[in-house]
């Protein structure tokens, strides 16, 4: 994995090979809040796992995008963009 460009794909075929679910979103989903759980638990604990549990939670979340049909990568680079524009009214706030 040198690069981005093809990490979604190289993540869902690693699922495949491994024999882990590819077809569950749900259960996806469910996956991903837990690995967001543990990243949350070592950060509050000052693990020294903390990236490798942020890691985690962005392969949950690139194995979706791939299950769904989305290339997360410009997903990103889209709402970057659309964040650059937003005015928000307070920082504290939640944006929809």
């Amino acid at each position: 994995m040198e690069n981005l460009s093809n990490i979604q794909k190289e993540i869902f075929d690693n699922k495949v090979k491994k024999g882990f679910n590819t077809t569950n979103v749900e259960f996806e989903f469910c996956l991903t809040y837990e690995e967001l759980a543990e990243a949350f638990e070592a950060y509050r604990k000052k693990s020294a796992t903390v990236g490798e549990e942020l890691a985690d939670v962005a392969i949950f979340l690139y194995g979706i995008a791939e299950i769904l049909g989305f290339d997360l990568n410009n997903e990103i680079l889209k709402k970057v963009d659309k964040n650059k524009n937003r005015v928000y009214k307070n920082v504290d706030e939640i944006p929809e």
